[in-house]
């Protein structure tokens, strides 16, 4: 788990930083996005613009609070502070990169939906990543396992899809935005539930 989903992100992550960092241009940016941008039509706008909204302010930021709030309602200290840790820390790590790093929107069309903010992690990645891996970490051990498993495969990759369509983000950036969140979300887990202080002996022995 450690390598798959801690140390294998963070090595992809470095991969695009050090490119960015040096001026290089990603290959696969523009041609995925004008491959993408040549599928647009108008019912495809409408259909990826919803599943953009629900990839932050209208899906995945009310379903992190009642995430939270829920779990610590039902007393579950341990997971509700494994949840809100990984989901608010993500958002934190997100608003910082993209200060460090300052990579600009794509501008190869007018986009549909334009940000302002900078582009590079993906924020909805990163945020629809981290709620996803939340619930699959939380629901492993359970019956719901490969349910929650395919449910939120297919959200984050159409969450991430939707932000190249609509002209946002570079796929990069959503790359980096799921090995960030994967990364993340993993350190949390295991500083919750892994990492225990070892006990002292008592002085009977």
């Amino acid at each position: 788990m450690v390598f798959v989903a801690l140390l294998l992100p963070l090595f992809c992550f470095s991969l695009i930083a050090e490119d960015l960092h040096a001026g290089a241009v990603i290959p696969f940016d523009e041609p995925v996005l004008r491959w993408l941008h040549g599928l647009a039509t108008p019912g495809r706008d409408r259909f990826f613009s919803i599943v953009t909204d629900l990839g932050y302010l209208y899906g995945v930021v009310p379903a992190d609070i009642v995430l939270v709030v829920l779990l610590f309602a039902r007393r579950r200290l341990r997971a509700a502070t494994f949840a809100a840790s990984a989901l608010a820390g993500s958002g934190l790590l997100n608003v910082m990169a993209k200060g460090v790093f300052s990579r600009a929107r794509p501008s190869l069309w007018e986009s549909i939906a334009p940000e302002l903010t900078w582009s590079f992690p993906s924020g909805h990645a990163m945020g629809s990543a981290t709620l996803a891996a939340v619930l699959i970490a939380l629901a492993w051990h359970t019956r719901w396992r490969w349910p929650v498993c395919i449910a939120m495969a297919a959200f984050v990759l159409l969450i991430g899809v939707s932000r190249v369509y609509l002209g946002v983000h570079y796929p990069s950036d959503i790359l980096a935005g799921w090995a960030v969140a994967s990364a993340w979300t993993v350190a949390c887990f295991l500083m919750v539930y892994r990492f225990q202080p070892r006990a002292w002996p008592s002085p009977s022995r």
